[in-house]
């Protein structure tokens, strides 16, 4: 059931059985409201991220270089391994 006014209009919500009153048109926000109402939403939810703790960023930073580090004398070690094996043969 819809009932129009003046600049209202009012619709009875069967399920709740309450009058919600709707504007006819509301007025478009400009773009630097839309703007910064993203970036408050990006703000939030940048806060709900659980981010690493400085402890555990450490450990993690040095197992990398460790395993950058291992890998790199591995694969310089089998080159070599094979160019010695080259120019004996």
């Amino acid at each position: 059931m819809t009932k129009k006014n003046d600049k209202k209009e009012t619709r009875v919500d069967r399920e709740k059985e309450k009058v919600v009153e709707v504007k006819e048109k509301e007025k478009k926000e400009s773009l630097w409201d839309r703007f910064m109402t993203y970036c408050h939403g990006v703000k939030v939810e940048a806060k709900r991220i659980h981010w690493t703790s400085k402890k555990d960023l450490a450990k993690y930073a040095a197992a990398t270089l460790a395993f950058v580090v291992f890998f790199s004398l591995f694969f310089y070690l089998v080159n070599a391994l094979f160019a010695l094996l080259h120019s004996v043969l």
